[in-house]
Order: C-alpha cells, then sequence, then structure tokens
C-alpha cells in the first residue's frame, strides 16, 4: 500500500467521513494538519483539512507550504512507514509509533508551526488525527 499519495489520503477521509460514530466520542475537530515525508527521491507532503466530524479535504501540497497549516509533522518516509505498517499489523497504531508518541519524542517525527495557538491543536485533536490515520487498516481490510 503506497502511503505517500494524495490518493491515499482522500481515501482515509472518506473513510473517516463515512464512519462518524467512530470520531463522536472524540468530539468536534476544528484544525488544518500537514504531513511532510521527507524521501529522497523528493518530499511528499499533505494538507489535511477537519471540520466538526469530518475531514474536508486531503490535499497533496509543496513541502514547503506546510508551515501554512495550524501545525505540521515532518520526519523521514521510514518513520511514516513503520507507524504504517504497525497500522496495517495491528489495526490501530500502538506504542511508540501513535503518532502521539512519535511527535512528543520530537527524534524522528517533529511537531511545527509558527502559531503557538495552532500548534496547540496538535494536543487537542491528536486522537481525531490518529483515528484519521488509523483508517488505513479499514481500507487495507477492505481491499
Amino acid at each position: 500500500m503506497r502511503f505517500d499519495t494524495e490518493t491515499f489520503f482522500v481515501g482515509l477521509a472518506d473513510e473517516m467521513n463515512a464512519h462518524p460514530e467512530q470520531f463522536r466520542v472524540l468530539g468536534d475537530c476544528d484544525m488544518v494538519a500537514a504531513l511532510v515525508m521527507r524521501r529522497a527521491e523528493g518530499d511528499f507532503a499533505v494538507r489535511i483539512t477537519f471540520e466538526e466530524l469530518r475531514c474536508a479535504e486531503a490535499v497533496e501540497i509543496p513541502a514547503a507550504d506546510a508551515a501554512l497549516a495550524d501545525f505540521y509533522l515532518d520526519g523521514p518516509d521510514e518513520m511514516w512507514r513503520a507507524m504504517f505498517d504497525d497500522i496495517l499489523e495491528h489495526g490501530t497504531a500502538s506504542g511508540r509509533l501513535t503518532i502521539n508518541s512519535l511527535a512528543l519524542l520530537g527524534t524522528d517525527i517533529r511537531l511545527r508551526g509558527a502559531d503557538p495557538m495552532g500548534v496547540d491543536k496538535f494536543s487537542r485533536f491528536n486522537q481525531t488525527l490518529q483515528e484519521y490515520l488509523d483508517g488505513a487498516a479499514r481500507i487495507a481490510a477492505a481491499a
């Protein structure tokens, strides 16, 4: 499964939007996040917009535009791949491979942003982001 494509992240959005009941317990979410995957052959970045209980948009962007999001998560392709492999293996990210753990450790995937209030949205809504990313397991199972 290729996870470094806009199509993949749009698929995660479709999965999220098809199951609002899974996100209701987390509450409404209002954030724009960007994910940057650093690769030797060129970086991949995606901007993900969450509104209430849905993903309103997932679109590929130039990596330099990630800083325009409320916050962005920036790290090497290998760590993103490890997280998605863990999601596919366990149905959800586990242990130190959750997006929260990876960002808090700050050794491989770093939380970045210019506005402290925007960066704070990661703390408030990281479980919604994780549930969105965990949709990869449901997409793989359905395929």
